[in-house]
């Protein structure tokens, strides 16, 4: 079967807004195993989406339609749907009652132009909205069973899962296949590289697709396997992830789809580890990435931002003749925080970093995108120079943060 998507919106239209609802649904899809030939995109004008509604309906067997469904003028979509199907708008009872109970329940008096929510095509299926005022819809408009959900992230989630993804399972289940893929998350290596070292993955599996993702720092390797035999897909699948492995290696961080700090944390849970950091040039990013885990206090401990070198050596120890002699961005420096940090904390880990973000502040001898990165843990302390510029100074901070969180995870082991 075929399936397209359609998202509507001047913000959406004009760039105002990422449309990050029609990546959701098409994942969704995917692994429902339905096949999205297309995304569409238009704006708040009745006959273009009434246009777009007719051409999807003469492409494609399900169409997931978002946007549109509010109490406002500019809100059209249902009009389009109606006419699209050729068919009058009536009140929906049930749909009313929904809306009203919406604006009951939170103590609020439900506006005339919330009345219009509930005027849906006729013949139409309702979608109950439990976390909105807009109840969603389904329709057939030709050979295409249509689904309208609202523009609000959070609201169209709930009623994918709840209604649109069981429906479309139910009417089509034996037109769909099954759908695997396996994302395995790598950092170090350029895009073109790990491209060209996976060269001929194709030839080796031909019954599978492979796609690069860069999603900075890391470069996100995904396998797509599809099929009528489930237990066929997943074993090719496994072979081409042990293909994988024997090129990229330690370069691969995780294959189920975790961050860096998410497998990070893991290892020292596992460990039964705990961690201290000092962050210079990245100024808490590190601490920010690790503490966004749940449950992180498991094993963080403590994190200095030690921008000055007064900060370096009242709080972390980092002795004033080691600043004066290599300066504060250098691998001496690194170790010596790594150190103050475990020790402050009295953690299993400490790892610091101090370097150069940029735009400005860089030198012949350490230009911008120096970093130094100290890791102290139970056999020592190592520090190691790296030279990463990227064209801000955010990417440099990313990065820098990443690499620091990278060779923990390593000496983790």
């Amino acid at each position: 079967m075929i399936a397209e998507i359609l998202a509507t919106g001047d913000e959406i239209r004009s760039g105002a807004l990422v449309d990050s609802n029609s990546a959701h649904i098409a994942s969704e899809l995917e692994a429902a195993g339905v096949a999205v030939a297309r995304h569409l995109c238009v704006g708040d004008d009745l006959n273009v989406l009434t246009a777009a509604l007719g051409e999807i309906a003469g492409r494609a067997h399900a169409a997931v339609v978002t946007g549109g469904l509010g109490p406002t003028e500019d809100d059209l979509t249902t009009e389009a749907a109606a006419r699209a199907a050729c068919v009058s708008l009536v009140l929906n009872e049930t749909a009313l009652s929904d809306v009203e109970a919406f604006f009951t329940s939170r103590g609020l008096e439900m506006g005339p132009s919330n009345r219009k929510q509930a005027m849906l095509p006729e013949g139409a299926t309702m979608i109950a909205n439990p976390v909105g005022t807009a109840p969603g819809f389904s329709l057939e408009v030709g050979d295409c069973l249509f689904f309208f959900v609202p523009g609000v992230p959070f609201e169209m989630k709930r009623m994918m899962a709840d209604a649109v993804l069981p429906a479309i399972k139910s009417r089509f289940g034996k037109d769909r296949e099954t759908v695997r893929v396996k994302t395995l998350s790598t950092f170090g290596l350029p895009e073109s590289v790990t491209g060209e070292k996976l060269a001929g993955f194709e030839s080796a599996f031909p019954g599978l697709k492979l796609g690069l993702r860069a999603k900075f720092p890391e470069i996100q390797v995904k396998l797509y396997g599809t099929g009528r035999d489930e237990a066929a897909v997943g074993d090719l699948l496994a072979a081409a992830v042990g293909w994988v492995r024997e090129r990229l290696g330690d370069k691969i961080f995780s294959e189920t789809g975790q961050s860096m700090e998410e497998a990070v944390g893991d290892l020292l849970r596992r460990n039964g580890a705990t961690l201290a950091m000092a962050e210079s040039c990245t100024g808490g990013l590190i601490a920010h990435k690790m503490t966004n885990v749940s449950g992180s206090s498991d094993y963080f401990l403590f994190s200095a931002v030690t921008y000055s070198n007064e900060a370096k050596m009242g709080v972390l120890g980092v002795s004033e003749k080691t600043l004066k002699q290599y300066g504060a961005v250098s691998e001496e420096t690194a170790r010596e925080m790594a150190v103050g940090a475990r020790q402050a904390a009295d953690a299993t880990w400490g790892i610091a970093t101090t370097g150069i973000a940029g735009p400005d502040g860089g030198t012949p001898d350490k230009p911008v995108g120096t970093v130094c990165i100290g890791i102290a843990g139970p056999d020592g302390v190592k520090a190691k120079r790296f030279v990463l510029s990227f064209p801000s100074r955010r990417m440099n901070k990313t990065v820098f943060a990443v690499t620091a969180l990278d060779g923990l995870r390593r000496a983790l082991g």
